[in-house]
């Protein structure tokens, strides 16, 4: 029975609204650094190398949380390992605006990245084992939704913060630097996280693969109604033999791994080697450095936030009645358009006589729309889609550790691009970095058509019926 059909569909929306909060702090945090990179750099005397380290060393943090994000819950459950994450994100938070030296705001970021990379796991897990599959890709999409939403009031914080200290990062409000400001206001909303996740009910699925089907059975009722002995059974038939998750479960015959796990790995690393972090990380800098001034800088990256959540909205609304394979390849040839015309107007900057790049007033504009493009190709596709994919696409037997191999390998790929940009826009200039994303945004287009199947309207224990057991472990589904 669907979730309209029941009259639950709204209690499950506000249940997938609470649990995507994680992506607001996920959002928050990749992003709110980009308001004070230029700052940072004054303040700690950073070289490029180490300003690309320090910007992307969260992302290491990431990757480490994403790996290990499956274990800790299947140990704690669904809502508790959200706790955990919160209140690494306070920690993180308040701790690194305080940083006194270069070195502990790394290590308070890649604290705070660890929190970033449970998000992205546990988010997408507990929304796909709670929704119903004819709207699980619109509640999925929550997850991008509230990312994309954090990363847009990051953007404004920080030029209202930079406002208030007199259009300088580097000004203070109340005896401490806006750059500050800036990573210390994130303790608001990881505390709100926290205390709304509390109230989460556990993930059926986890229930049931714990025997506590006493449980499992009013959540069920509250959350699909229906059938719920026979939709038990289902999930049970499902995670026949199953046991904690364990790599070695995902190994298959296409080079070591199932295939399933592959798509998901490439799937995972494709969404980043566009360079759409770049844009979020780099931009109010990236601007500046072609002659922008700074309050103008980061009024084009609100903008550029706001244009990502129309693009995300827009994929929340169609995505369950277009599918999830669609989006993706419409996205690709957009983004590999959109690219290659913001490296070409890139490529025509001059170097005046301090030595800084300009842009022309129309090669400006140019680079202008074409990002903005590229970031709505990315909203309303790659974005969510991939998050909602790696949350179906895998068997419940592998669903664990496969969405946390495939995060970590997104996260590591997210530290690659950004630790490289500052060194690449170095050596071949901001057109030929974009020139490269393009490339990948091409490649990506090829993969989806050649191996990416569609999900729309399988449920998860459909989804099994994709990938034989591994030895040892029988499966009904």
């Amino acid at each position: 029975m669907s979730a309209r059909a029941s009259g639950l569909g709204g209690r499950v929306a506000v249940i997938a609204g609470t649990a995507a909060l994680g992506g607001f702090l996920f959002g928050y945090d990749s992003a709110v650094i980009n308001g004070a990179v230029t700052a940072i750099q004054a303040e700690f005397s950073l070289s490029a190398g180490e300003l690309g380290f320090t910007v992307a060393s969260a992302l290491l943090g990431a990757a480490v949380g994403a790996w290990t994000t499956g274990s800790i819950a299947e140990r704690l459950g669904r809502p508790r390992t959200m706790v955990v994450a919160a209140a690494l994100f306070l920690v993180s938070a308040v701790l690194s605006g305080l940083a006194g030296s270069a070195l502990l705001l790394v290590v308070w970021r890649v604290i705070g990245g660890f929190a970033v990379g449970m998000a992205s796991v546990i988010a997408p897990m507990y929304i796909a084992e709670v929704a119903p599959a004819d709207v699980r890709g619109r509640l999925g999409s929550l997850q991008q939704l509230a990312i994309v939403t954090g990363i847009f009031i990051s953007q404004l914080v920080n030029l209202g913060i930079v406002e208030l200290a007199g259009g300088d990062a580097s000004g203070s409000i109340l005896g401490l630097d806006a750059w500050r400001w800036m990573l210390i206001v994130e303790a608001l909303p990881a505390v709100l996280y926290a205390g709304l996740a509390l109230r989460l009910p556990e993930s059926p699925r986890y229930l049931v693969a714990r025997g506590r089907l006493e449980e499992a059975r009013p959540v069920l009722e509250s959350l699909e109604g229906g059938d719920v002995d026979a939709e038990i059974e289902q999930i049970r038939a499902s995670l026949e033999g199953e046991h904690a998750p364990r790599l070695r479960d995902l190994r298959g015959p296409a080079f070591g791994l199932h295939a399933i796990v592959w798509v998901g790995l490439v799937l995972s690393m494709l969404q980043q080697l566009v360079g759409i972090n770049v844009v979020f990380y780099y931009s109010a800098s990236l601007w500046q450095s072609v002659g922008v001034d700074e309050s103008r800088a980061l009024l084009i990256s609100v903008v550029t936030a706001v244009v990502n959540i129309g693009g995300t909205v827009l994929a929340i609304s169609i995505i369950d009645r277009v599918g999830r394979r669609p989006l993706l390849l419409v996205g690709s040839a957009g983004m590999t358009v959109s690219l290659a015309v913001t490296a070409a107007a890139f490529s025509t900057a001059s170097v005046d006589a301090a030595g800084d790049a300009v842009l022309s007033q129309g090669a400006g504009r140019t680079a202008f729309v074409a990002a903005n493009a590229f970031v709505f190709f990315f909203a309303f596709s790659w974005g969510p889609v991939v998050w909602v994919l790696l949350g179906e696409m895998f068997p419940n037997r592998l669903r664990a550790s496969a969405l946390a191999v495939a995060a970590a390998a997104q996260w590591l790929t997210n530290f690659a691009v950004t630790q490289t940009f500052p060194r690449l826009s170095d050596t071949v200039g901001f057109g030929g970095a974009y020139t490269l994303y393009a490339v990948f945004a091409l490649v990506s287009l090829g993969f989806v058509w050649r191996f990416v199947a569609e999900t729309k309207g399988r449920t998860l224990e459909e989804m099994g019926a994709d990938v034989p057991p591994a030895a040892g472990v029988s499966s009904s589904a």
